[in-house]
């Protein structure tokens, strides 16, 4: 497959006067079309943050992005806001963590929609909207009386089902979902889960799931990436890194959380705190928290380790 999306050396910082925040630190990455890619980290780790990075949505005054993000073959990070405008929701769209919050609570969601439809297509009937709608809605689940409902009359669920309609309205190439399914019930979100999987299978779609749970990675992606502090640690096919974790920071987050199946352990919390993102750090991020950190660990950061074919890992304890 070819790539859709290629990060090249991926930074972000935030800016304060004097202080920089150093939110996101050289990432790269390729994300393969029709790809199902979660990217998973501790809040804090700049998951959040390197998606609206490559949506260009952080405010420039107090934000630097360097680097490159090469979307089909178009360089996000230095398109001009009208191309961008061109291309946000249409060919790359966003499902927001708690979405269904930003929606008017005055308007229904028939003329929320229209509106939303008509920014690309701007002579698109009524009916036409309406067609392409409850097209979406029978995909997630939803009846057709939502489409006249107000927000207020609708669960937490069901705004986010229509959240997620409102982001395939012009069947993107590539949808990211930001922590979609972390405000509901299990039930409701493996509901939903369910349904992102079946849509898949009716729109020719590449997804990036950003989240903090493992499990919805686990049973929605086919490949993870790892991010801890800013820095991406491991990446790799989902199957493989989940059964077999390389980095210890990725061992410490599997113990963090309960096994369904399987053999039963003791669960363990991961000691100790996030580093401080506005000093530069000498070594690996993760030493003053790592089991198994030596003493090379805090004199030089570590490079990236091939473990096999599209596993990669950045850890002193390979490659040397």
């Amino acid at each position: 497959m070819e790539p859709i999306l290629v990060l090249k050396d991926f930074s972000v910082q935030y800016v304060s006067g004097e202080q920089r925040v150093y939110a996101v630190n050289h990432i790269n990455l390729v994300v393969k079309a029709n790809d199902t890619l979660g990217i998973v980290g501790e809040s804090g780790s700049g998951k959040t943050t390197l998606a609206m990075a490559l949506l260009r949505l952080l405010p420039e005054g107090s934000s630097e992005t360097t680097g490159q993000a090469e979307f089909k073959g178009r360089n996000l990070t230095t398109m001009s806001q009208a191309e961008l405008r061109k291309l946000r929701w249409r060919e790359l769209a966003v499902v927001f963590q708690k979405s269904m919050n930003s929606m008017s609570p005055v308007h229904r969601i028939r003329t929320q929609i229209e509106d939303i439809y008509r920014v690309h297509e701007p002579a698109a009937s009524a009916a036409d909207i309406r067609k392409r709608a409850l097209y979406l809605f029978r995909l997630v689940n939803l009846p057709e009386r939502v489409y006249n409902a107000y927000p207020h009359q609708l669960s937490g669920g069901m705004m986010q089902r229509v959240a997620i309609a409102l982001s395939l309205l012009h069947d993107p190439a590539l949808l990211i979902l930001d922590e979609a399914t972390t405000a509901l019930d299990v039930v409701t979100q493996g509901q939903i889960l369910d349904e992102i999987l079946a849509m898949e299978k009716e729109f020719s779609m590449t997804r990036i799931m950003i989240t903090h749970d493992i499990s919805v990675v686990a049973v929605s992606c086919s490949r993870i990436a790892v991010m801890y502090a800013g820095d991406l640690v491991e990446t790799g096919a989902t199957d493989a890194v989940l059964h077999d974790p390389k980095h210890p920071y990725t061992k410490a987050l599997l113990q963090s959380i309960p096994a369904l199946e399987g053999e039963k352990g003791q669960l363990k919390g991961i000691p100790g705190f996030l580093p401080d993102l506005s000093v530069r750090h000498q070594g690996c991020l993760f030493t003053d928290r790592c089991p198994e950190a030596m003493s090379i660990c805090r004199q030089e950061s570590p490079q990236e380790y091939a473990i096999a074919d599209d596993w990669g890992v950045r850890c002193h304890l390979y490659g040397r």
